[in-house]
C-alpha cells in the first residue's frame, strides 16, 4: 500500500522584547515555553513567556507572537504581580471603537496585522514595574491541514535573547497509530539537544537547547536563535471509511483513502506573461512548468496558453503527455516572454473552452491561472469576469488560481476559485518561487477520486460535505452533530467515482470511538472551528442579504467559542491606568497600520521579598535533618534520619503494626507508618507554591510525628527541643516489630521496538549518568514504595560541589555554603544551571539538559529523571540514563517468547510499566527481563555507595 503522508504546518513565534534596544542587564526573559498538543489532527498551543524588567524604573514590555495564517486565537492573558489580565473576545466593530477612542487620547491601542508567507502576527505591550515581572500566555488552535501526505508541526523560534529556560514540548496522540516520526528544520542540527520517544499512538518531542547552543547555532548569535523546528509524522491508513470520533452527540470524520489507483487527469496551464512579469518572476515560472511538464504521466492530456492582452496557444487542444509532446512544449515554456497588458477574462475562457471540449471518461479536469495583476484589457470588470467562469466551467472542474506576488488583487483570485470548487494560493516573490509553484502542483498531481459526496444518516448540522475531486496526500474532514445523540442511528457513508467506476465506502460493523468526557469539548470545537473557516468561505461567495446572514452566524459561533476570526477581535486588558490593545485577526496581504507612539509610563516601586529559613521536618517515610532556625544544621545523631519499613537497628521496630502511640488509640492494620511534615502547618513542597519559606518572626505551631493521620502539638516556645531518640523510643516501645516486603520499581529501555523493562528491589541509591570526559554525574536514591520512584536526586559538578533536588526543594552545596531554594528563580551554581516549575526540575550543565519531572501516586510524591539533551561524546557516558537503545532480535515466540541481544538468547515475558520520564505518564507494554539481561552487565555496576 503506497503510504498516506500528511501535511500540517503548525508555526509558532514568540517574541517578548522591550521597545527599545534590548539591554540584556535592563530586561530578561527567564523563561520561554511553546507546548502544543496535537490529538486527531487538532492542535491546541500554548506559547508562554516570562519576563523581568532589570531596570530601576518601570518599562514597556512588548509581547509578540506569529501564528498559522489558518490557525484561531483562543485565549490571551497576562500575570502581573499576582493579577491576572484575560483578553476577551468581542465583534470586530465593538472592539473598533475602543481602538479609535484610544487612538484619539493618543493612546497606543496596539493593533497589529502583519502578514508574512505563513504566519499572521498579533502583539501587545506592557508597562513593567521596576524589578517586576509579566508573564503573557497566548494560546491558538487549528485543524492540521494534510498535504502532501505528511504532517509538518513547524515551530519558528526568536526570542531575541538566550533563554535559560526554554523548552519546546510537543505531544502527539493519533488514535489510528503513528506511521513515522522525525524532525527537521533548521534547529534540527542541534540533534543532541531533541528528545524523540513513539510508542504506538504516541510520541513526544522535547527540544531543550542550552543557552550556549542558542549562541553557537546555525543562524544564531549574541540575540539568540533564528530558526525553524518542524516535526514531520504520518498516521496509519487502516480502515478505508477512515477515522470516525464521536463525543456528547458531536462526531468528526476523517477520509483518507490510499489505496486507490491514480485516475489520469486533463490539465490546462493559463501563464500571465504580461509586462509586469518581467524579470525574475518569468524566469521562475519557465523553470515551474519545465518540472511540472516532467513530472506529467503518460496517460495525462495537458494544454498550455500565456496570455497578455492576446492568447498564445502551444496547441489549441489538449494532447496526451509523450515524451516527444513533452519536449516540444517545454521549448514552447523556454520562449515565452514578458509584453502587453493582462486579459484574464479571455484567457480562463479558452482555458475551459479546451477541458470542455476534451471527453475523456473516466479523467479528472483540472484548470491552472497563474497571474500577478489585476485584468487590464479586455473584460476589466471583476464580476463580470467571476460571472462568465463560473458559467463556464459550470461546476465541472475546479478552478485554482495562484497569485504571483502582493500586486495581483488576491481577494478577486479567492473568490472565482471558491466559486469553482479550487482554492486560491499566494506565490511569494522570492528565490523559491519556482519551488512554491511546483510544490502547489503536486498537491493536486495526482487525483484519485472525483464527485465525492459524504452521507450522514442520522446526522445534522454538517460542514461541507461535497467535493470535486480527492487527491492522493489529501485528507477530507467533515463534522456535525449526531441527532439526539443516537449513535446506534448514526450511519456514515462515502460515495465518489473512481476512474469510470461508481464507488461506496461504508462498514456496517464500524464501531464509532468515543473520547469520554475529557475530550468532548474538543470534538465540539472541531466542528466549530471547521464550521466558521466554511462560513467565511461562503460569505466571500455571497452579496447582500443572503451575505449578511452567513456573516452573522460566523460571528456568532466566533464569539460563543471565543475565536479570533477576521469578523472578531481580542481585547486586551490591562492594569488601571494603561490602554486598551485590540487585536484583529488580518485578511491576506495586509499590512499592519501605523500606530502612534505610547504616553508617558508613571514609575512604579519595587517590593523585596523576606528571606526565610527551614526548620527540621519529618518527611514520609524518612526522618530528615535540615536546617535550625538560625540556619545551621543540627549536630550529632539528633539530626540523623532513619528509613521506616526496613529493618531497624538494635531497640528500634521494623514497619509500624497496629499500636497506637501514648495517648492515642490502636489504628487498622495497615502496615506502614504515615509520618507528617514536621514544618509550618500548611504544604511546604515546592512544587506547590511560589518560592515562600518559613520566617524567623512568623513560627506557627508544629506538627509531630503521627501514626495513621494523629496528630501530637508541640508548642511554640519548645518547638526546637525534642530529641530524635526519644521519638524513636517512643515508637519503638509501642509498636511491635515486623519484617520489611523489599519495594520493587520498574524501569524501561526504549527500543525502535517494543521496549524493555527490569525490576530493581529496595531502595537501591542508583548511579544514572556519569560522563568519563568531565566532572559530571548524577545519582539517584529510590523510595521505598512499590513502583514509585527517587526520593532525591543528586548531581555532582565538581569536588565539593552538587545540587541535592528533592520532593519539597532544592539545595545547593559549595564547599562550606549550604543554600535552600523553594522558588522558581533560576539557581546558578558553578556551570550548573537549575530552573524548577510546578511539576518538574530542569538541570543544564554545558551540553547535557536533564528534567526531573515530579509525579504523585496514591498520596505520595516520588522524582523520576529523563535525559532531554546528550552531549556529542555520549559514547562515554556510563549510568542507566547513558545507556544506549537495546538493539534484539525475536527468535522464538511458540511456546514461550526469546529474544537475541548481542549473540545471547533470553527468555523474556510481556508485561507493561509505566513512563515516568513523561509528564504524564502512559503505560507501555514492555518485554520483562532481567536487570542484567536490559542492562547487559550486572545491577551492582549501577549501585553506589553514597549520593
Amino acid at each position: 500500500m503506497e503510504r498516506a503522508v500528511v501535511q500540517i504546518t503548525l508555526f509558532g513565534l514568540l517574541l517578548s522584547l522591550v521597545s527599545a534596544q534590548p539591554i540584556k542587564s535592563d530586561w530578561d526573559i527567564y523563561s520561554f515555553h511553546i507546548n502544543s498538543t496535537v490529538t486527531s489532527r487538532y492542535a491546541t498551543t500554548l506559547i508562554t513567556s516570562r519576563v523581568a524588567n532589570r531596570m530601576d524604573v518601570p518599562k514597556e514590555i512588548e509581547f509578540q507572537v506569529r501564528i498559522p495564517k489558518n490557525a484561531f486565537i483562543s485565549k490571551f492573558r497576562m500575570f502581573i504581580d499576582g493579577q491576572e489580565y484575560n483578553g476577551t473576545v468581542k465583534a470586530k466593530e465593538e472592539a473598533q471603537q475602543q481602538y479609535t477612542g484610544a487612538v484619539s487620547r493618543g493612546e497606543s491601542a496596539g493593533i497589529v496585522s502583519s502578514v508574512g508567507r505563513t504566519l499572521e502576527e498579533f502583539k501587545t505591550s506592557v508597562n513593567v514595574a521596576a524589578h517586576k515581572k509579566v508573564t503573557f500566555e497566548l494560546t491558538y488552535e487549528e485543524l492540521l491541514k494534510r498535504t502532501l501526505g505528511k504532517y509538518e508541526l513547524q515551530i519558528h523560534a526568536r526570542p531575541m535573547q538566550p533563554v535559560k529556560d526554554f523548552k519546546v514540548d510537543v505531544y502527539i496522540h493519533e488514535k489510528s497509530g503513528i506511521n513515522f516520526i522525525n524532525v527537521k528544520g533548521g534547529l534540527s542540527k542541534m540533534a543532541n539537544a531533541i528528545t524523540t520517544q513513539h510508542v504506538d499512538k504516541q510520541a513526544w518531542v522535547y527540544f531543550y537547547p542550552t543557552e550556549d547552543q542558542q549562541k553557537t547555532c546555525e543562524g544564531c548569535g549574541a540575540q539568540g536563535m533564528n530558526g525553524d523546528l518542524v516535526v514531520v509524522y504520518d498516521v496509519n491508513r487502516g480502515v478505508k471509511l477512515g477515522d470516525i470520533m464521536t463525543s456528547d452527540g458531536y462526531f468528526v470524520h476523517h477520509f483518507a483513502p490510499s489505496d486507490l489507483t491514480r485516475i489520469p487527469k486533463n490539465v490546462v496551464f493559463v501563464i500571465d506573461q504580461s509586462g509586469s512579469m518581467s524579470g525574475r518572476k518569468i524566469q521562475q515560472t519557465r523553470i515551474a512548468l519545465r518540472h511540472i511538464l516532467s513530472d506529467l504521466a503518460e496517460d495525462d492530456f495537458f494544454g498550455l496558453i500565456t496570455f497578455d492582452s492576446m492568447l498564445f496557444h502551444w496547441k489549441r487542444e489538449l494532447v496526451q503527455a509523450s515524451q516527444t509532446n513533452l519536449d516540444n512544449a517545454k521549448k514552447f515554456v523556454n520562449n515565452i516572454r514578458d509584453r502587453g497588458t493582462t486579459d484574464i477574462n479571455k484567457a480562463v475562457l479558452e482555458g475551459a473552452r479546451m477541458l470542455n471540449a476534451t471527453s475523456r471518461e473516466g479523467a479528472a479536469s483540472i484548470l491552472i491561472l497563474l497571474t500577478d495583476g489585476d485584468p487590464t484589457s479586455g473584460v476589466t470588470n471583476i464580476e463580470t469576469i467571476q460571472a462568465n467562469v463560473r458559467k463556464a466551467i459550470a461546476d465541472k472542474f475546479p478552478l485554482y488560481c495562484l497569485g504571483f506576488g502582493f500586486d495581483v488583487n488576491f481577494e478577486f483570485l479567492e473568490k472565482m476559485s471558491l466559486q469553482n470548487n479550487g482554492v486560491a494560493r499566494r506565490i511569494y516573490e522570492d528565490s523559491d518561487a519556482d519551488l512554491q509553484l511546483k510544490g502547489f502542483y503536486e498537491e493536486v498531481a495526482t487525483p484519485l477520486l472525483t464527485d465525492v459526496t459524504m452521507v450522514y444518516m442520522g446526522g445534522t448540522n454538517l460542514t461541507q460535505t461535497n467535493f470535486s475531486q480527492y487527491y492522493n496526500g489529501s485528507e477530507i474532514v467533515v463534522a456535525g452533530l449526531i441527532t439526539d445523540n443516537n449513535v446506534e442511528a448514526f450511519v456514515p457513508q462515502v460515495v465518489a467515482i473512481s476512474g469510470t467506476k461508481r464507488v461506496m465506502f461504508s462498514d456496517t460493523n464500524t464501531t464509532f470511538e468515543s473520547t469520554g468526557t475529557v475530550s468532548d469539548v474538543r470534538i465540539q470545537r472541531v466542528w466549530a472551528y471547521l464550521t466558521v473557516k466554511q462560513l467565511l468561505e461562503k460569505q466571500l461567495q455571497l452579496s447582500g442579504a443572503e451575505q449578511e446572514k452567513v456573516k452573522k452566524e460566523a460571528l456568532e459561533l466566533s464569539l460563543k467559542y471565543g475565536f479570533v476570526t477576521p469578523l472578531t477581535s481580542m481585547v486586551v486588558t490591562k492594569p488601571p491606568g494603561e490602554s486598551t490593545d485590540v487585536l484583529h485577526k488580518p485578511k491576506e496581504g495586509k499590512a499592519p497600520p501605523l500606530l502612534p507612539p505610547p504616553p508617558p509610563r508613571s514609575h512604579g516601586s519595587s517590593a523585596t521579598r523576606k528571606q526565610g529559613k527551614l526548620m527540621h521536618h519529618f518527611v514520609q517515610g524518612h526522618l530528615r535533618p535540615q536546617a535550625l532556625p538560625d540556619g545551621r544544621a543540627r549536630p550529632g545523631r539528633k539530626g540523623q534520619g532513619r528509613q521506616i519499613g526496613q529493618a531497624a537497628p538494635p531497640g528500634l521496630p521494623g514497619q509500624i503494626g497496629q499500636a497506637g502511640l501514648p495517648g492515642l488509640p490502636g489504628q487498622s492494620s495497615s502496615p506502614s507508618l504515615s509520618v507528617d511534615h514536621l514544618s509550618r502547618a500548611g504544604d511546604m513542597s515546592m512544587f506547590n507554591a511560589y518560592g515562600s519559606m518559613a520566617t524567623d518572626d512568623d513560627v506557627p505551631q508544629f506538627l509531630m510525628p503521627i501514626a495513621y493521620g494523629r496528630v501530637l502539638h508541640a508548642s511554640k516556645s519548645n518547638a526546637y527541643d525534642f530529641d530524635m531518640d526519644d521519638i524513636q523510643a517512643t515508637i519503638s516501645s509501642h509498636v511491635p516489630h515486623t519484617t520489611a516486603v523489599p519495594s520493587s520499581h520498574r524501569f524501561l529501555l526504549k527500543t525502535q521496538s517494543l521496549p524493555l523493562c527490569f525490576d530493581v528491589t529496595g531502595d537501591a541509591r542508583l548511579k544514572l549518568l556519569h560522563y568519563s570526559s568531565r566532572e559530571l554525574s548524577v545519582n539517584g536514591e529510590l523510595d521505598s514504595s512499590a513502583n514509585g520512584g527517587f526520593t532525591k536526586i543528586v548531581i555532582h559538578f565538581s569536588a565539593d560541589q552538587h545540587v541535592e533536588i528533592n520532593t519539597s526543594e532544592i539545595i545547593v552545596r559549595e564547599g562550606n555554603k549550604t543554600s535552600h531554594h523553594t522558588g522558581e528563580d533560576p539557581i546558578t551554581a558553578g556551570g550548573v544551571t537549575v530552573i524548577k516549575r510546578n511539576k518538574e526540575v530542569d538541570v543544564a550543565a554545558g551540553d547535557v539538559r536533564l528534567v526531573v519531572l515530579l509525579h504523585e501516586k496514591d498520596g505520595m510524591k516520588f522524582l523520576w529523571p529523563a535525559i532531554r539533551q546528550q552531549p556529542a561524546d555520549n559514547a562515554y557516558a556510563h549510568g542507566i540514563l547513558g545507556l544506549n537503545a537495546t538493539v534484539y532480535e525475536e527468535v522464538q515466540q511458540s511456546p514461550g517468547t526469546k529474544l537475541k541481544i548481542n549473540d545471547q538468547v533470553f527468555d523474556v515475558t510481556r508485561s507493561s510499566a509505566v513512563d515516568y520520564s513523561i509528564a504524564s505518564p502512559p503505560t507501555l507494554e514492555c518485554w520483562l527481563v532481567s536487570a542484567a539481561t536490559a542492562l547487559q552487565r550486572p545491577l551492582d555496576d549501577f549501585i553506589v555507595m553514597q549520593l
